[in-house]
């Protein structure tokens, strides 16, 4: 193998699990270490750089980061399964801890907004990926209108999550954030022609209107007990502007997803009795996140598998049931799954309501079809995956809307990149050529046997984050859950993190071979071997590297010919091998990968807090 190259910005960055696996590339070790420290708001600061959300995505984020976790594949665990960082929680502790001037300092980490450059943009949505989009350009002097059918910005975020979920106090406070920042907020008003709004002259327009449409269930008995038959997604929408402030006794929710999840827990808080998820798939393969899974079960809902909706069953008009057909799943030598029947005589299950919630659509009818915008495969519009433009150039595409329903983070994640294009058109570059990342990598050493980080690898399990005793009596649908870490349990799970951004550097000019680094290493990812293809490199190592989804570090030629190689994979960045060096081959240098936005952004203020 040839020599690894250190200077690729995207080698060190996806050494750092975390961060790679984050839509957005939140510096998460870097944030975290701020807990620690209990520098919350400069914690807050670095995730608001990149996620723009904290506080929300701190209670609903969909947490790609937490499977990606080293923490997760490095330890034994008495409960059997693996135990991430509680990435998504300590989060949130940045922004319930952070000080209460964090506006300010926001403004202050901003460049100098600039003077009004005469270029007008146009959000469709209220939600997050338009208000990030806001976020991003409004300081560069754009001057961007949101546009919402509802009377405050937030989109799904506000009237599709629960507030036993998600305070509403903290979408105000966020998404005021960015409002502040000179962004047109027009509430209330529903886009209902994109002829229209070209007519307007906007110079850019970003379509964030998310997928709005929660799939129907068409099966014997939809039509005839309509009455009693709510489609999850407007269902929770209604819950939340108050027109639903009550349900049936017996309540069905039909599908797997977390807007099922959603459902089935506002019904037990509005009344339900006996509430249960009926779904198609195994319980292996929901949708739903494991964690909102197991809240629902917590909470005395079952969640049935492996049943197939057949029929609603009415009497006058009236639901009274609803009749399933037991299934399983058959894979293919492809992966591709089947439902088979198992010939288990259909179940009937009784109810007075009924909740579908088996998936969301994007509904484009507002988009006349000869505007200039070319619509693909399941009627969605084609969107470039980079630039995020549609086939008319000054027309962005992100989140649901882009390419069918995700979540939060994704959809901040589209925002900036939509927002660096839009930046790029009106400033006469290319949107294609995309900007490179910022990377910096500084060593750690403080002494001999010194770190400016905390290297100790703390043993503990994952710890818990505790709930509202009022909420466990779901008695009300606006009493949050969850009650967050306090400051010394958030310490003690920050302490868990792994640092995966503070890298073992190895200089191949200074190694004498004395294996001191072999001896020491506690996971065996050091070898001194021959060089070799990949494939054999990988069999031959102190311990074979079988994760081909981590890169091996490979060094230069040493004296003797052969090459140090380290599996990335299993590396704790304990700093032992740097530590017993005795030519100081080794060292523990920090990597700050940052994503680039629109414009200068806040580099390098985010820079030094971190």
């Amino acid at each position: 193998m040839r020599p690894t190259d250190i200077r690729d910005p995207q080698y060190f960055h996806k050494v750092v699990d975390c961060q790679w696996a984050c839509p957005s590339h939140t510096p998460v070790p870097a944030y975290i270490r701020l807990i620690a420290a209990g520098r919350y708001t400069d914690a807050y600061l670095v995730n608001w750089e990149s996620n723009v959300f904290p506080g929300i995505l701190g209670r609903t984020c969909d947490r790609p980061c937490e499977p990606a976790c080293r923490r997760g594949r490095v330890e034994e665990h008495n409960t059997g399964k693996p135990e991430p960082v509680a990435i998504c929680r300590l989060k949130r502790v940045a922004a319930d801890h952070k000080d209460p001037d964090v506006g300010q300092r926001l403004h202050a980490m901003l460049p100098a907004t600039r003077p009004r450059n005469g270029k007008r943009i146009a959000c469709v949505g209220g939600g997050p990926s338009s208000l990030t989009v806001a976020r991003d350009l409004a300081p560069l002097g754009y001057h961007v209108s949101v546009f919402e059918a509802d009377p405050k910005p937030g989109g799904f975020m506000r009237t599709q999550v629960p507030r036993f979920r998600l305070p509403e106090a903290v979408i105000d406070e966020e998404t005021g954030y960015i409002l502040d920042l000179g962004v047109e907020f027009v509430g209330g008003r529903r886009i209902d022609s994109m002829k229209a709004l070209l007519a307007e002259h906007y110079d850019a327009v970003f379509v964030g209107c998310g997928a709005p449409r929660g799939r129907d269930l068409d099966i014997p008995g939809r039509q005839e007990a309509a009455a009693h038959i709510r489609v999850g997604l407007d269902w929770l929408a209604n819950v939340y502007f108050g027109h639903v402030t009550k349900v049936g006794k017996r309540v069905l929710v039909l599908g797997g997803g977390n807007t099922a999840m959603d459902c089935c827990r506002s019904a037990r808080r509005l009344g339900g009795e006996s509430v249960k998820v009926l779904v198609r798939s195994t319980f292996e393969d929901m949708k739903a996140s494991p964690w909102e899974k197991e809240d629902a079960q917590h909470e005395g809902i079952p969640i049935l598998p492996c049943r197939v909706p057949k029929a609603f069953l009415h009497e006058g008009g009236k639901l009274v049931g609803m009749s399933f057909q037991i299934v399983q799943s058959v894979y293919d030598d492809k992966g591709r799954r089947k439902l088979v029947p198992t010939g288990e005589p259909d179940e009937i299950h009784a109810c007075d309501e009924v909740l579908i919630a088996v998936g969301q659509e994007n509904a484009f009818p507002w988009i006349e079809r000869d505007c200039g915008i070319a619509f693909g495969e399941w009627d969605m519009p084609v969107v470039d995956k980079v630039t995020m433009q549609s086939t008319l150039p000054h027309v962005l595409f992100g989140g649901d809307a882009a390419f069918g329903p995700k979540n939060i983070i994704w959809a901040v994640a589209h925002g900036h990149e939509a927002a660096v294009s839009i930046h790029a058109l009106l400033s006469g570059g290319n949107p294609a050529q995309r900007p490179p990342p910022a990377t910096h990598l500084m060593s750690q050493k403080m002494g001999i046997h010194e770190w400016s980080y905390d290297n100790d690898i703390v043993r503990d399990e994952r710890y818990a984050v505790p709930w509202s005793e009022e909420a466990k009596k779901l008695a009300s649908i606006k009493v949050e859950v969850e009650l967050g870490f306090d400051a010394a349990t958030a310490f003690k799970e920050a302490q868990r993190c792994l640092n995966c951004d503070v890298q073992t550097v190895f200089a191949d000019k200074l190694c004498i071979e004395c294996d001191a680094c072999v001896d020491i290493c506690p996971m065996d990812c050091i070898s001194f071997t021959g060089n070799d293809e990949e494939a054999q490199l990988r069999t031959h190592l102190s311990a074979p590297a079988l994760n081909l989804a981590q890169d091996l570090y490979v060094s230069g030629p040493l004296k003797t010919a052969r090459v140090m190689v380290k599996d990335e994979d299993v590396c704790l960045h304990c700093g032992l091998c740097a530590e017993r060096c005795p030519t100081g081959a080794w060292d523990m240098q920090k990597f700050l990968f940052q994503q680039p936005h629109a414009g200068s952004g806040c580099a390098s203020k985010a820079k030094e807090a971190a």
